[in-house]
């Protein structure tokens, strides 16, 4: 990225006027078919296909140019790959990298759709995953084999919100195997809050569903990568058929403009919210990477601009399942949903045993139930009074 600041960046980033066509936003250019008025103009298409000339709609128009310029500008990548989902976005990021015999280090503290990824789909294809204390520094050189092809990280952690020391990791690898693919799951960040590929990262890739589109109302992933990697990811993702619609790559790129407006509050109200549950008497943790309790909060400090409004916290005890049902069918304002990101505060709870049937590497240190919200754009006075009366409900039944 410029000098700009990520404010600035956010409005400007692609928004050049071939994009624009002289109007504030990029055009919707939708297009399976594109036009060549002669055989010369068929030529220059064709030579340029994978650098942004209009040549075929797998390939993107306009609309997709724009999103994928203004992506690689804000996360300082050579390149961007759009994708479906944030879920395509990081299985074909590790399929482009990897063939039969190979071998990947990934962190036992990813998204479960990653995991499910590389135990039932990379398995058939026969590379083999080895997972990792999501906490892990220096020490993943330890584990790292001749055949290691991709090392997968993300930070903070899914659910339990653990940042990792992403400097001390690549440096790592790195040192053990310089050839080997890092990429990094930089969805709660939005990709501004924090920027791997500054770091040493190949491949940044995020669930633009979340806070990219902003409204929960379309889906979206990116992988933005270093000039090593883009071509390679670029043609693999091209050669699996993946592509994006040009409404929601618009919809995205729309979403970008009051990205940062809406982080801020997210971050303040989150804050807020974090604050008041880290002082309640039923709450044992609050896992949100600005707050000292939660595991890798010196490394959030040195290496993150800011929060996002997803982190968890931990009740003291674990909850039967009508205390549980009772909490969470009665909010006002939480409601329960997969995803999060947009303008709306959610909940969703998981039990300890939950927890570490999803962590093949670590387990999990606590037995209280936990809670996992997204604070959305509500009055934080609200959603602090709206958890409160969820807080009382667990006490008003006997477990």
């Amino acid at each position: 990225m410029s000098s700009k600041k990520i404010e600035t960046a956010l409005i400007s980033a692609g928004r050049d006027r071939r994009y624009t066509q002289g109007a504030v936003n990029s055009v919707i250019q939708r297009a399976s078919s594109l036009v060549f008025d002669n055989v010369a103009d068929k030529k220059r298409a064709t030579a340029g296909r994978a650098d942004r000339e209009l040549f075929y709609g797998r390939r993107g128009t306009l609309t997709h140019f724009a999103l994928q310029d203004a992506m690689a500008e804000l996360e300082g990548g050579a390149g961007c790959y759009l994708f479906p989902c944030g879920a395509a976005a990081v299985a074909n990021a590790i399929l482009a990298f990897v063939s039969n015999g190979d071998h990947i280090l990934v962190s036992g503290a990813v998204y479960e759709p990653t995991q499910d990824l590389c135990t039932k789909v990379l398995t058939k294809l026969g590379v083999e995953t080895s997972w990792f204390d999501h906490c892990i520094g220096e020490q993943i050189a330890d584990l790292i084999r001749p055949n290691t092809r991709v090392v997968f990280l993300e930070s903070p952690a899914s659910i339990t919100m653990e940042v990792q020391d992403v400097p001390a990791i690549v440096a790592a690898v790195r040192r053990k195997a310089p050839e080997a693919v890092i990429m990094l799951d930089n969805t709660w960040a939005a990709g501004v809050l924090f920027r791997p590929l500054e770091m040493g990262v190949d491949i940044s890739i995020q669930a633009g569903t979340k806070y990219l589109i902003g409204h929960s109302d379309a889906m979206i992933g990116t992988a933005v990568a270093n000039a090593r990697c883009w071509p390679q990811l670029r043609e693999n993702a091209y050669l699996m058929g993946q592509m994006v619609d040009a409404d929601t790559a618009y919809m995205a790129s729309r979403g970008l403009r009051t990205l940062a407006v809406r982080l801020r509050q997210h971050d303040e109200s989150g804050l807020a919210v974090a604050n008041w549950l880290a002082g309640h008497e039923q709450v044992a943790r609050v896992n949100h990477p600005a707050l000292a309790q939660c595991k890798g909060h010196t490394f959030w400090q040195r290496d993150f601009s800011g929060s996002s409004g997803l982190f968890s916290f931990i009740l003291k005890q674990r909850l039967t399942d009508q205390q549980l049902a009772h909490f969470l069918d009665n909010f006002t304002h939480f409601r329960m949903a997969y995803s999060w990101g947009g303008y709306e505060s959610l909940i969703l709870a998981n039990q300890p045993e939950e927890i570490a049937a999803i962590r093949p590497a670590g387990g999990v240190d606590f037995s209280g139930t936990l809670v996992r919200i997204h604070i959305g754009l509500e009055h934080v006075d609200d959603l602090i009074a709206d958890l409160a009366a969820g807080l009382e409900r667990i006490s008003a039944i006997s477990p």
